[in-house]
């Protein structure tokens, strides 16, 4: 409907009948494109929210086992975990990028009251920093360019449920102190808008950054740092828990199979031995993209991991010999098996001798093994390994 608003005085003219024909079709179009604007804005928030629906249901389904890990490498791990699910407090977890964070975050989740509830993850790191406010905490219709309708951020979409923060290092400040009062009260306010609005979500955050030297140099909020880290929990990279690579393998292959429409397929000891030696700089990511590229090259009739890690044919472990009398030192009882901790402090001291003693450096122990280090320098420490012994006397080094 369109109104024509005269003065007292004024009574309709032909030049008001002639304006109001003008206005009506190029007003009718702009009411039109306004309605289908609402609807693309509605079946976009029900796509999303059906999305949001099944990763939650795949996630569920991924957690209804005991995580791969859980008695090994992860038994620390899991023991935070039972013991803050039943909490209601903010989470931290600190590791390296593709160590398994989410996965952590969403067995939390799926171990607390807020079960039945959303859980949702968004990449801190990923949204540009002029729309951070808008994502997380929603806008309303007009308040900025490009804001055809109100919509709700993440925080009101989680309500009830859990908000997975990843990569909360990477948030402007402006957002961290936005961020900090919803944590203080839960009370947010959208981008534009001037009703209170409150959220009851539980925040799980994560960050392969350090936060401590971040809050030293003023690159992050230290109010915001104690309000995240009121539980932190630290995911050890997949080098420091090299007990759970073959089950992780098992798993990945298995996937793999049913994902790639091949039969059952699963690593040979020989193919462990070799994954067992890789450093795994990329974590459980990269075992699990290694594990698929290694079905793909095998091409339904096993794994290639040695093709898939890129292992020339030289350095690859000779097959077992079928011959008894060569067999049988191999299998012999009496020849004792290195432990774990004492592969890994070989493989260390390797890395020291090559690097003449030097642990830090881009010719350094450190980065040879693909370490932080401090985490070298700890684990060191660990398994008694005394560095001196590799030291060229030559000036400063580590």
């Amino acid at each position: 409907m369109l109104l024509l608003a005269l003065r007292p005085s004024q009574r309709p003219t032909p030049e008001h009948e002639a304006l109001v024909r003008a206005l009506i079709e190029p007003l009718t179009v702009a009411v039109e494109n306004d309605h289908r604007l609402r609807e693309l804005v509605m079946l976009r928030e029900a796509a999303e929210a059906e999305n949001r629906t099944l990763r939650s249901k795949l996630g569920r389904d991924d957690l209804a086992g005991s995580i791969v890990g859980a008695e090994t490498g992860l038994r620390e791990v899991m023991e935070q975990i039972e013991l803050v699910s039943t909490a209601d407090a903010p989470v931290l977890i600190l590791g390296e990028t593709g160590s398994g964070k989410e996965v952590v975050a969403r067995a939390i989740h799926t171990r607390s009251r807020r079960a039945s509830g959303p859980f949702l993850r968004v990449n801190c790191g990923a949204i540009p920093a002029e729309l951070v406010d808008s994502e997380l905490f929603g806008h309303e219709k007009g308040s900025f360019t490009g804001a055809v309708g109100e919509r709700k951020g993440w925080f009101e979409r989680a309500d009830g449920g859990t908000l997975f923060l990843d990569e909360c290092g990477e948030l402007p400040p402006a957002a961290q102190v936005r961020l900090l009062r919803i944590l203080q009260d839960g009370w947010f306010e959208r981008v534009g808008g001037e009703k209170p609005r409150r959220a009851d979500v539980r925040i799980v955050a994560a960050t392969h950054r350090d936060l401590h030297a971040m809050v030293h140099d003023g690159r992050f909020r230290q109010d915001l740092w104690y309000r995240l880290a009121v539980f932190p929990v630290y995911l050890p990279p997949l080098r420091e828990r090299l007990a759970d690579v073959p089950a992780l393998a098992a798993h990945f292959a298995g996937r793999a199979a049913r994902r790639l429409g091949m039969p059952h397929l699963s690593p040979t000891a020989e193919e462990v031995a070799l994954l067992l030696q890789y450093p795994w700089p990329g974590n459980v990511r990269e075992l699990a993209a290694v594990i698929e590229r290694a079905a793909i090259l095998g091409n339904g009739s096993g794994l290639d991991v040695a093709r898939a890690l890129g292992v020339p044919p030289a350095a690859r472990p000779l097959p077992p010999s079928p011959s008894p009398a060569t067999a049988a030192p191999a299998t012999s009882a009496s020849a004792p098996l290195a432990t774990l901790d004492e592969a890994a402090a070989r493989h260390i001291e390797q890395a020291l001798a090559r690097a003449g003693g030097r642990i830090e450096g881009p010719q350094g122990a450190a980065a040879i093994l693909g370490l932080n280090p401090h985490t070298l320098r700890s684990r060191m420490r660990k398994l008694g390994v005394d560095w001196g012994r590799f030291r060229v006397p030559r000036g400063d080094g580590a």
